[in-house]
């Protein structure tokens, strides 16, 4: 009998041990979330939303004060990384027959069903309702989803979500302590990144090198050019001497494209869709045989021929389980260039470039291609975009691959009686803002959400871009947005607002001249600040983007100055000190 009572006493004792054990390893668990002091728990049932946070639920949102909020999307693409979703469908639908876009979107659904929350954001107290999509395409009522009362996020938090589709959340949110950098600031930073001219001393010289340096002093001497030739001297930075570094590298530039890539990720173009740019540099790079050399001693630049936009396709697919498997496949690429070739060692691959518009692609290439010269769509200054080093690719939608420049031009200065248009799918926190403050406030102000995407649908919404003197590009998920040059196209003068982002070859082109920039916090005062713009200085940009225009075209066979050869025009640029010279004003040098 004393044995019996000794043994249930080592029991007991055992047992408290264990769970004492198992408590303190949830607690380690616990203080190494990312989210740390609190958990989070998102459901859906009998209509109503709610959320768990630190024991705590609230039923369709319970009255706040300040506090820390999510923004997010359960069921769908990653609202950090995937914009303009329903342009990204509507371009890449019958593209190529290999490429199955309802098979791409569910693996963007199965590997995200969830919701992901934005770092560092905060509500003000002036909220607004949002909705829950379910699957039955129904709406539920919702406020905002509260992940931590009074908390400042550290890291993304995620919760699991089987039932929701799309969650939008309209408050005004802000990067507490993150001050956006303006365009004034960017020609600055232009400026110092030049002077401190980013060039990789090789580990032995060429007879390119110093061909480069040729062309150099050639540019750095450029005289003042008067005759223009159908080009307008106000939207460059410096015009001569962009003439001059574009006749230098019509003349001199010899690039190498590496054979090696296996299909579709490389040497397979996608020429539709809002990730058509990288498609069509690759496919006409390819084809060209004025700057292109089959001997790779002879070249000043080595082109990395892949698709970013293929790559992420390959998620989900055998050998890319994961976001991870897609850079290790190109730093498996990049060993295999290095152990085949001796160019990529001689300078540690800073003369390579690549050309990418996917919003992953910073990711993709951050270690295996960080010290290449990057051609990125999504040029976020805030993030991995380097000015000075990296050049902004335009995102351009191409509907048909056939005809590219289909549909251009809009009415005259006259017949604009718009004063600001914007329709788009409310991604992001943006958008949402945009339309609190001016849907259907006043009647010159037509800033809409979604619109229909049958003909009638799509024609309305060209004439009314051809019909507004202004045409608001506002950020989606990302920084990039197609309406850029939608605006360009249509003879609209672009109202960018999306803080951080670095337009289009933005180390030539003076955007200033011929665009608007607004800061995300200034939407409330959106409209006064485009009625104060005075009729002259309008006019002198509307004019400037008709002229502009031809820089961002493609078309099938290159034509000079197109968008073919600015963007490799960029590249060349940045490889031989030319942005050094361009960043700087034309009166800098007389």
């Amino acid at each position: 009998m004393e044995v019996g009572m000794l043994c249930q006493v080592h029991l007991r004792r055992l047992l408290f041990v264990i769970s004492a054990m198992a408590s303190v390893a949830v607690l380690v668990q616990l203080s190494e979330l990312p989210y740390k002091n609190y958990s989070s728990y998102l459901s859906h049932n009998n209509g109503k939303t709610f959320m768990t946070v630190e024991s705590e639920t609230f039923l369709n949102i319970s009255p706040l004060t300040e506090t820390n909020v999510a923004h997010g999307v359960a069921n769908d693409t990653n609202p950090l990384q995937l914009p303009e979703r329903d342009e990204y469908k509507r371009g890449a639908e019958g593209e190529n027959k290999d490429y199955d876009f309802d098979a791409e979107m569910n693996n963007d659904r199965n590997s995200r069903s969830n919701i992901t929350f934005e770092t560092g954001l905060t509500i003000d107290k002036s909220l607004t309702l949002g909705n829950v999509t379910s699957k039955d395409n129904s709406y539920v009522p919702l406020k905002v989803i509260i992940v931590s009362m009074n908390k400042e996020i550290q890291q993304v938090a995620t919760a699991t979500s089987s039932n929701i589709t799309t969650v939008l959340g309209t408050s005004t949110m802000k990067k507490r302590g993150k001050k956006p950098t303006t365009i004034s600031q960017m020609n600055l930073l232009l400026h110092q990144a030049s002077g401190s001219a980013n060039l990789m001393s090789p580990k032995w010289s060429s007879t390119r090198d110093r061909e480069l340096q040729k062309a150099r002093l050639q540019i750095e001497n450029a005289p003042i050019i008067r005759n223009t030739l159908g080009l307008e001297t106000s939207v460059f930075r410096n015009f001569s001497m962009f003439k001059r570094s574009y006749k230098l590298m019509e003349r001199m530039l010899k690039v190498y494209i590496y054979r090696e890539g296996e299909k579709p990720i490389f040497h397979q173009p996608m020429l539709r869709g809002i990730y058509a740019s990288e498609g069509w540099f690759m496919k006409l790079m390819e084809a060209n045989k004025k700057f292109v050399v089959k001997d790779p001693k002879k070249a000043h630049l080595f082109y990395l021929p892949f698709s970013s936009l293929k790559l992420r396709i390959a998620l989900h697919q055998p050998n890319f389980a994961t976001q991870n498997d897609l850079g290790k496949h190109l730093q498996d690429y990049i060993d295999m260039i290095a152990s085949r070739y001796h160019f990529w060692n001689r300078s540690n691959g800073a003369d390579h470039f690549l050309v990418a518009c996917h919003d992953w692609a910073p990711k993709f290439t951050r270690k295996s291609m960080g010290s290449c010269i990057k051609t990125l769509c999504n040029s976020n200054l805030a993030r991995d975009f380097n000015i000075g080093k990296d050049i902004s690719l335009p995102v351009t939608y191409i509907r048909t691959s056939q005809y590219p420049i289909k549909d251009l031009g809009g009415n005259p200065p006259s017949e604009r009686p718009v004063l600001a248009f914007f329709a788009g799918g409310m991604h992001g926190y943006l958008r949402p803002v945009l339309l609190k403050y001016w849907n259907d406030k006043v009647p010159d102000m037509k800033i809409f959400g979604p619109m229909p995407r049958d003909i009638e649908g799509k024609s309305k919404y060209r004439e009314l871009m051809k019909s507004s003197k202004y045409c608001i590009c506002a950020k989606g998920y990302e920084v990039h947005t197609p309406r850029v040059v939608e605006s360009i196209y249509y003879e609209c003068v672009p109202v960018i607002i999306s803080d951080n982002y670095v337009p289009p070859l933005f180390g030539v082109l003076d955007w200033e001249s011929f665009s608007v920039f607004v800061l995300e916090e200034d939407v409330p005062n959106l409209r006064n600040i485009l009625l104060s713009i005075p009729e002259e200085k309008y006019l002198a940009m509307q004019r400037r983007v008709k002229l502009v225009q031809q820089h961002f075209l493609w078309h099938k066979e290159p034509v000079k100055y197109d968008l073919f050869h600015m963007i490799l025009h960029s590249i060349w640029s940045y490889w031989s000190c030319v942005e050094e010279c361009l960043a700087h004003n034309e009166e800098t040098f007389n």
